[in-house]
């Protein structure tokens, strides 16, 4: 009797463990959700007060007759106000005391926020950057051959990083170096420029190539 206990326990206690990991793989799979931006706005807003901001001060008082500067009003009246200029009243800082709010058209101030987003994102996209390597002897050949690289990367947006390592005795060769670079630059005219003048770091000496144009796509 004690084996088949046993026995049962030991199934029991592999039907659970299977039963974890097909479920952990489950919920490994499952995309995050996007985080939805939303805003208190019009009606939504329950605080009897609210502080109002904005630079469109000017045209509030032209629609509803009376002189409306910055400051704390009742938030019916700011609604209100709202409503006969066709915008929304919108809270912009829910933690102030009490909240701030502005007189806008919500959904133009969404799209401009994803608008904002989007630049920002783009701006912080990870930059390629392709690097050539010559050495102070490089041949005409093989200058051409990593001259069409190079222009081939920076024709499709990537940043370039030549440099040319210098090996054992071949240091004494750093003019040599540097006359090659420049005329890999002086090649590269059209397609990018240089981020600064050619200069050594230990025993190489590189230059960095921004490309003058991006390739879409």
């Amino acid at each position: 009797m004690r084996v088949v206990h046993v026995q049962k326990l030991l199934n029991y206690t592999l039907h659970y463990s299977l039963n974890e990991k097909h479920l952990a793989r489950r919920r490994s799979k499952r995309k995050p959700e996007k985080k939805k931006v939303s805003f208190l706005i019009n009606d939504q807003i329950r605080v009897p007060k609210i502080r109002l901001v904005g630079d469109n001060f000017e045209a509030i008082s032209e629609t509803i007759g009376q002189t409306i500067e910055p400051g704390v009003y009742p938030t019916k009246a700011a609604f209100q106000w709202a409503q006969e200029m066709n915008l929304d009243l919108v809270v912009i800082s829910p933690k102030a005391d009490p909240p701030v709010c502005k007189i806008i058209d919500y959904n133009k101030f969404l799209y401009q926020l994803k608008k904002k987003e989007k630049e920002l994102k783009a701006k912080t996209a990870k930059t390629v950057v392709k690097e050539i390597r010559f050495g102070p002897n490089t041949d005409d050949h093989d200058f051409e051959f990593k001259l069409r690289h190079a222009k081939k990367f920076l024709d499709e947006g990537a940043k370039v990083k030549a440099y040319v390592h210098f090996r054992g005795r071949t240091i004494v060769f750093k003019d040599r170096g540097e006359l090659l670079l420049l005329k890999f630059l002086k090649e590269l005219e059209d397609f990018g420029a240089a981020e600064a003048l050619p200069k050594m770091e230990g025993r190489r000496m590189n230059v960095i190539i921004q490309p003058k144009k991006s390739k879409k796509k």
